[in-house]
C-alpha cells in the first residue's frame, strides 16, 4: 500500500502520522506553502483524505482531488466533511465512534465538578497565598442536581450514566424520544432547560443544531443554571452566552469547545464562573492511539477490498 497517496489535512497526532507514513505515501497538507501548486502536482496521486474536527473534506477539497475514493476522519463528529457530496460522488467516509466516548463523558463530569465547585478559582486562591487570609467562599454541590442532556447518543448516554452515580435526575432532548430509556424526555430544548439545573450539550453539529442553545434556552436555564458544552462550539450562540455570564443571567459554564476555535471571547478570561478547556475531550494518550488505529484500519480495509470497520457513507 506504500504507493497509495493519503492526504493528512491537519496536524493531529504524531502516532497517527507515523502509522500513515509507515503504510502509505503520506502528504501533509499544512507543510506546503502554496496549496494550489501542491494540488497541481499531487492531486492525481491522492486516493484518501484523513481529516478531523478542524479540517475535514469540504466540496472544494473534494473537487481538487479527482482520484479521491475515501475520507477517514480522525473524529466522531463529521461536520467538517461534506457527507452529501461524498455520497453523490461515491466517496466512502468513516469516523472513529465508541473509542472516544468514555473520555468525552469523563470530561463532561469533570467540567461539572470543576465549574460548580470552582476548582480552578480554588487553585488560584491557594497559589496566590490568599488562604492565609481566610477560608474560600462556599461553592455549589453537584450531587442531586437535575441534569439535562441535549443529544442522547453514545456520549450523551455515557454522561447520563456517570451523572446518575451522583444521584442526579436525568432528562434529555433528542431528535426522537427513546422509549427504552428511563430518562424523562422533553420535546424542545427550552422545556429541557426550564426543567434542569445543568444543561449539557452532547449532540452532533448540523444545520438544525447550530445555535441550538440560544438566548431563549439560556434564559430558561436561568441565573442558577450551568451550561456544559462538550459538543461543538457552534451549538451555542456564543455572543448570548457571554452576555448571560457577564450579566449574571447564568450561574456558570464549563466549555471544551468554542464557536471560532481557537479564538475565545476575551470577556470570558476575567470571569471566575467559567472553566475554559482547549477542545481536549478525547485527547488522552490511550484514546488518540485507538482513534489512529481505527483511521488506519479503515484505510487498510478499504484498499484491501474488505468491509470498512466504521462506515458512515
Amino acid at each position: 500500500m506504500k504507493s497509495i497517496g493519503v492526504l493528512l489535512t491537519f496536524p493531529m497526532s504524531s502516532y497517527l502520522e507515523q502509522q500513515l507514513d509507515n503504510r502509505f505515501n503520506l502528504f501533509r497538507l499544512w507543510t506546503f506553502p502554496n496549496p494550489n501548486d501542491f494540488f497541481h502536482h499531487n492531486a492525481a496521486a491522492i486516493r484518501a483524505v484523513v481529516g478531523n474536527t478542524a479540517v475535514g473534506a469540504d466540496r472544494e477539497l473534494i473537487d481538487s482531488l479527482p482520484a479521491l475514493e475515501i475520507v477517514s476522519s480522525f473524529s466522531v463528529g463529521l461536520d467538517k466533511v461534506d457527507l452529501a457530496y461524498c455520497n453523490e460522488k461515491g466517496i466512502r467516509v468513516t469516523n472513529t465512534p465508541d473509542v472516544l466516548t468514555d473520555d468525552v463523558a469523563d470530561l463532561a463530569i469533570g467540567l461539572m465538578l470543576t465549574t460548580l465547585r470552582k476548582v480552578c478559582e480554588c487553585d488560584r486562591y491557594v497559589r496566590g497565598g490568599l488562604w492565609k487570609k481566610g477560608d474560600f467562599k462556599l461553592t455549589t454541590k453537584l450531587s442531586g442536581k437535575k441534569v439535562g442532556i441535549i443529544g442522547l447518543g453514545r456520549i450523551g448516554t455515557a454522561i447520563a450514566k456517570r451523572a446518575e452515580a451522583f444521584n442526579c435526575p436525568i432528562s434529555y432532548h433528542s431528535r426522537s424520544q427513546k422509549p427504552e430509556l428511563k430518562y424523562k424526555y422533553f420535546p424542545t430544548v427550552v422545556e429541557l432547560a426550564s426543567n434542569c439545573q445543568i444543561l449539557v450539550v452532547a449532540c452532533p453539529l448540523t444545520e438544525e443544531t447550530r445555535h441550538i442553545v440560544n438566548r431563549e434556552v439560556i434564559d430558561a436555564l436561568g441565573p442558577t443554571g450551568y451550561l456544559i458544552n462538550i459538543g461543538r462550539g457552534p451549538h451555542v450562540d456564543e455572543h448570548e452566552l457571554v452576555s448571560a455570564l457577564v450579566e449574571g443571567r447564568l450561574a456558570g459554564a464549563g466549555l471544551d469547545v468554542f464557536e471560532h476555535e481557537p479564538e475565545v471571547p476575551e470577556e470570558l478570561f476575567g470571569l471566575d464562573n467559567v472553566v475554559l478547556v482547549p477542545h481536549v475531550g478525547s485527547d488522552t494518550v490511550e484514546t488518540c492511539i485507538a482513534m489512529a488505529d481505527l483511521v488506519v484500519g479503515n484505510l487498510e480495509a478499504y484498499f484491501s477490498n474488505k468491509p470498512l470497520l466504521t462506515p458512515v457513507v
